[in-house]
C-alpha cells in the first residue's frame, strides 16, 4: 500500500502543475483568510485537484468560492466548508473517519490525507461509482465507498474517531452518536430546517451525554434517510 502521508513520494494525479496556482490562490484567499490554520488540512487542500471532482462543464469554476452542481440534485461543497469540517475533525493519521454523503468524492479525498482510513456512505449509486473512479485515478486506496442510508451510519465498523455529515439533518441522527468514540470522537453535522442550518460539532462525555458546540449558519442539501429527511420533504 502506498504511504499517502509521505510527502517525498508524490503520487501520479496528485498536485497537478496545471492548476497548482489556482489551489494556492484558494488556500490564501478562501481558507487562510478565514482562519483555516491546520497545516495538514491546508496541505491536503493544496494537493487534491478539485477540478477532477466537478462535471466537465464546471471545470473552470472548480476553485470558485461556492458549491457546484454535480447532478442528481446534489452539490460539491464550497472549498471553505470542506476545510472547516476537516479542521473540526482534527488531524491524526491513526484515525478511522466516517463520511456521510460521498457526493463527488472530494471531501473523502481530502479526509484520506488526514486519516488512516475513510469510510464514505452514499445513497445514489451513480455518484458513488463516479467517486470511486476518481479515487482510483488519484491512487487513494484508503477510502471505502459504500452504498446505503447514511443516517444509519456503518455500525459494523464503529466506533469512529470522527464522523462528517455533508448534508443537512433536521436533528442530530441518533445512530451516528451511537457510533462515535466517547471523549475524543467528533461528529460534525449541519442541523436545522431545510433552508437554514447551523453547523454543529458534537462530542460525548464520560457518561455518553452529548456536548454540542454550535458554530455558524450554513445551507446544505437535505440529508435523506431514516433519521433525516424523507424524499418528499418531511422529516423522518
Amino acid at each position: 500500500m502506498t504511504n499517502w502521508h509521505d510527502r517525498t513520494n508524490p503520487t501520479p494525479g496528485i498536485d497537478p502543475e496545471s492548476t497548482r496556482w489556482q489551489r494556492q490562490e484558494m488556500i490564501r484567499h478562501q481558507l487562510q483568510a478565514r482562519a483555516i490554520t491546520d497545516p495538514e488540512v491546508l496541505h491536503a487542500m493544496t494537493i487534491i485537484p478539485r477540478e477532477l471532482f466537478v462535471p466537465r462543464e464546471y471545470a473552470e469554476q472548480a476553485y470558485a468560492d461556492g458549491p457546484i452542481p454535480i447532478g442528481e440534485g446534489q452539490t460539491i461543497s464550497q472549498p471553505y466548508m470542506v476545510a472547516v469540517m476537516a479542521q473540526l475533525l482534527g488531524t491524526d493519521h491513526s484515525r478511522t473517519l466516517l463520511e456521510i454523503g460521498t457526493g463527488s468524492g472530494y471531501g473523502a479525498a481530502i479526509l484520506s490525507r488526514l486519516a488512516k482510513r475513510v469510510i464514505s456512505l452514499e445513497r445514489i449509486p451513480s455518484l458513488l461509482d463516479q467517486a470511486r473512479q476518481r479515487w482510483r485515478h488519484l491512487g487513494l486506496d484508503n477510502i471505502d465507498g459504500l452504498l446505503g442510508d447514511g443516517t444509519l451510519g456503518c455500525p459494523e465498523q464503529a466506533p469512529f474517531d470522527g464522523i462528517c455529515v455533508t448534508a443537512a439533518a433536521p436533528r442530530i441522527p441518533i445512530p451516528l452518536l451511537q457510533q462515535l468514540k466517547p471523549i475524543s470522537g467528533r461528529l460534525v453535522v449541519p442541523v436545522g430546517p431545510r433552508f437554514a442550518q447551523i453547523l454543529q460539532c458534537i462530542q460525548l462525555d464520560n457518561e455518553g451525554n452529548s456536548v454540542v458546540t454550535s458554530l455558524f449558519d450554513c445551507v446544505f442539501v437535505p440529508l435523506i434517510g431514516h433519521h433525516g429527511w424523507m424524499p418528499g420533504g418531511r422529516s423522518a
